[in-house]
């Protein structure tokens, strides 16, 4: 019986995971267009095909919902593994070399990216006008921020960033280079091919920070 009531229960969670990557894609379409002001949770649930009441237990409010959509389209999946400690960091820390660090950092972004744009540019629009959104928007700023010093922090360990530059400065010039909307501009709308925007990432800051010589 206690191996039967263990199953059960492995399968209530799995269910319950399952509706709540389903309401996250329904939410992820609908916040795209037509978009997070305009899109009460009753339309999330029947996009999603479940029960309103559904998406209050899953995910609470309205915010609680776009603030884990956020966070799931840039981790790429559900897991509650940071992502400092994701596999791609561990990657990056094992170069020795700046301008490797950053194509395998160009690599990852790219993916990142082309994942996330949708997500991020709807946010970025809907954080102009709507409190919540501003405040998810500005969280997720203040974290690609402390992400980057921590990668200028890698990079300065190298012992390569130019004269003039610190760990401070070059995490300023990377959290510049990194922003979506970058891809958006020139992957999206001007057509680049995702290769040509890493290699301008590359290109960009190594000339930036970096003593190539």
């Amino acid at each position: 019986m206690a191996v039967k009531r263990r199953y059960q229960s492995a399968r209530r969670q799995e269910q319950a995971r399952q509706t709540r990557r389903t309401i996250l894609d329904a939410a992820r379409r609908l916040f795209v267009e037509p978009g997070y002001a305009a899109t009460p949770l009753t339309a999330v649930a029947a996009e999603a095909g479940v029960a309103i009441q559904t998406v209050y237990a899953a995910f609470g409010s309205k915010r609680q919902l776009l603030s884990e959509l956020v966070d799931v389209t840039i981790a790429g999946d559900d897991e509650p593994v940071s992502l400092p400690d994701r596999p791609f960091v561990a990657e990056i820390r094992s170069l020795s070399d700046p301008r490797a660090m950053l194509a395998a950092y160009a690599r990852h972004l790219a993916h990142t990216h082309a994942r996330q744009v949708d997500v991020m540019i709807a946010l970025a629009g809907a954080a102009t006008a709507d409190p919540d959104a501003a405040s998810i928007w500005n969280k997720n700023v203040r974290e690609r921020r402390q992400g980057m010093a921590m990668f200028a922090a890698d990079l300065a360990a190298t012992g390569r960033l130019r004269p003039g530059h610190d760990v401070d400065s070059a995490a300023d010039v990377l959290w510049l280079a990194m922003d979506v909307r970058n891809y958006d501009w020139l992957v999206r709308q001007r057509g680049w091919p995702r290769e040509r925007y890493e290699q301008w990432y590359v290109d960009t800051v190594t000339a930036a920070i970096i003593d190539d010589r």
